[in-house]
């Protein structure tokens, strides 16, 4: 069997137990075909970089699988044919991430400054002047 990394994407106006009663059904899906549910992360409702069907937010459900490509296409399908889905994606990989995703880590708040900049000084750029003295060398309106 292969290993799979799912997302789907739920619309922002069902419940969370109404995404959970659908990650449920998907795990049924895959587990009667003979495949296995590693981990099932919930990573709530993001907004959306553009709208997808007039939704501008939506639930992100993660699953890690160990299934057949039979059990993924009929989770697939079953997918396709709910109203409640917006979006979805299934990536075959190599092996599965133990622990927690990205999405779940906590950032290290070690590596920024205390405005949440990563970037830090620019030694390329020379230092910039003051306001005041920017402003009167302006060009005139």
């Amino acid at each position: 069997m292969a290993l799979y990394e799912h997302i789907f994407l739920a619309r922002q106006d069902v419940t969370a137990q109404q995404v959970e009663g659908f990650t449920e059904q998907f795990k049924s899906i895959i587990t009667t075909a003979g495949g296995t549910v590693g981990k099932v992360e919930y990573w709530g409702v993001k907004s959306l970089t553009y709208r997808i069907k007039k939704n501008r937010k939506a639930h992100f459900t993660l699953l890690n699988l160990d299934a057949p490509a039979s059990a993924i296409a009929e989770m697939e399908r079953q997918m396709t044919i709910n109203e409640d889905i917006l979006r979805f994606m299934t990536i075959r990989v190599e092996e599965l991430e133990e622990g927690p995703s990205a999405m779940m880590r906590k950032r290290e708040d070690s590596d920024r400054d205390d405005r949440g900049d990563r970037r830090g000084p620019r030694p390329d750029r020379p230092p910039r002047r003051p306001r005041d003295e920017a402003s009167s060398e302006g060009a005139s309106f």
